[in-house]
């Protein structure tokens, strides 16, 4: 897996960290992520999915509704939410090595309070994999690397390996999430 640290510690851009980086490679990253998350649910149970851990840095500003800003997340909750993320970068990527200018956000987060069981959880994320993977056969063999956006005015520059990657990089934030809530889980069971 990539080695998101310096880009997290602003010692190097994203874009730098992805320069050699190339549709194979973001296979095998996409597999690599997907595979790294199933096995730090190997061992949870249905009851797992929802419970809800101690979390006193919760915090969603982009929370629909006010009272959800500082709720801390479920297992679940952080699945539909990283595998939303993961899809919608892929699925704008797709757009920007095709040449199509970028429009804005392509995004569908599925209601985090209907995945209730680890098999869902498992089924969701080898549908995430499955969808992300098929976003890069949507590529065309000389993609257009040329073809970036600024996201914010002043950040730097990203195309469609960037902006796939950033996928990634959302989603490796939250395995120290899952990991936190995988084990106080375990704890609870004690």
């Amino acid at each position: 897996m990539l080695n998101f640290k310096a880009v997290r510690e602003k010692e190097m851009s994203l874009d730098k960290l992805v320069a050699d980086l190339n549709k194979g490679d973001l296979e095998n990253l996409t597999n690599e992520m997907i595979d790294t998350i199933l096995d730090l649910i190997a061992d949870c149970e249905d009851g797992d999915v929802q419970f809800l851990p101690d979390d006193p840095e919760a915090y969603d500003p982009f929370a629909e509704e006010e009272k959800d800003v500082n709720l801390a997340w479920t297992l679940g909750h952080v699945i539909v939410h990283l595998n939303a993320s993961n899809e919608e970068s892929a699925a704008l990527a797709s757009e920007l090595a095709r040449g199509v200018e970028y429009h804005g956000r392509s995004r569908y987060e599925i209601p985090w309070e209907s995945i209730k069981t680890v098999d869902e959880c498992r089924q969701r994320l080898e549908e995430s994999r499955r969808i992300c993977l098929a976003s890069l056969n949507m590529w065309p063999d000389e993609p257009h690397l040329d073809n970036d956006y600024h996201s914010r005015p002043d950040a730097p520059s990203i195309n469609a390996i960037g902006r796939y990657v950033y996928g990634l990089f959302h989603a490796d934030s939250h395995l120290p999430h899952i990991q936190s809530i995988v084990h106080q889980v375990k704890g609870s069971r004690s």
